[in-house]
């Protein structure tokens, strides 16, 4: 399993994602699963994944490998005019490597299940968040929901829910983010590190803020002690049930 994280505010886009992949308790490794396309001063884009590893590597494998080879007059997602056309580019890649693997992982008895989070800003309008599903299809983050999640989400929603702000900063951002999968990392085996974060400043066209958050990162430990102290905190400050 995994867990990805992807908001939009208004300063700009913020990504993370774990590296962890599984194949039983024993059988343990690291994955790349954030992505990331640019063209300095024109367009910065990235792609999360989640799900059967073989397949969303092979729809990376598929998206690059369509920048090099693409005839004039087709798009890629290099070229491609808006984030819209980006994300069905990224949606018929699916529906492509679904085509080639489908029946065959289905005969199998594994599965075709995958999910993406796309994000970026091409110049000309403003940074756009997708989700991408394994039919191909996508839906974009709302106002209401600046966020989105795929994998092993539900440990680390709870403080989205309660401290996004369209407002944040950046780094105020990248903190709960990391709070968010302090929580998952907790209650999941499935999830581990290293964490990628990427954070992509407005109109800035460039993927210069790449971080890799180790397991001994002194900020991450500093991070995870201090909102383990500050619940515990919390918790004693309230009333008890009187019975």
């Amino acid at each position: 399993m995994t867990y990805c994280v992807a908001l939009k505010l208004d300063r700009g886009l913020v990504f993370a994602a774990d590296t962890r992949t599984n194949a039983g308790l024993d059988n343990i490794a690291t994955f790349k699963k954030l992505h990331v396309w640019e063209k300095p001063g024109e367009r910065v884009m990235t792609l999360l994944s989640a799900g059967n590893l073989a397949v969303t590597q092979a729809v990376v494998s598929l998206l690059s490998e369509h920048i090099k080879t693409s005839s004039e007059g087709q798009p890629n997602i290099m070229t491609a005019d808006t984030m819209f056309q980006v994300a069905r580019l990224v949606g018929s890649a699916v529906r492509k490597v679904k085509d080639i693997d489908g029946e065959a992982l289905a005969a199998s008895a594994d599965n075709f299940f995958v999910t993406f989070i796309l994000g970026g800003q091409i110049k000309g309008e403003e940074p756009r968040l997708f989700q991408i599903y394994a039919a191909g299809n996508f839906i974009e983050v709302c106002d209401d929901t600046p966020f989105l999640q795929i994998g092993e989400h539900k440990y680390g929603k709870p403080i989205l829910d309660r401290v996004t702000r369209r407002d944040m900063r950046l780094g105020e951002a990248a903190k709960m983010v990391l709070l968010s999968f302090d929580s998952t990392l907790r209650s999941n085996l499935s999830v581990g590190m290293p964490v990628d974060l990427f954070l992509y400043n407005k109109d800035s066209f460039t993927a210069d803020r790449q971080f890799r958050i180790e397991q001994n990162d002194p900020y991450f430990r500093k991070l995870s002690e201090g909102w383990s102290n500050k619940l515990r905190e919390a918790f004693a400050d309230l009333d008890e049930l009187e019975v």
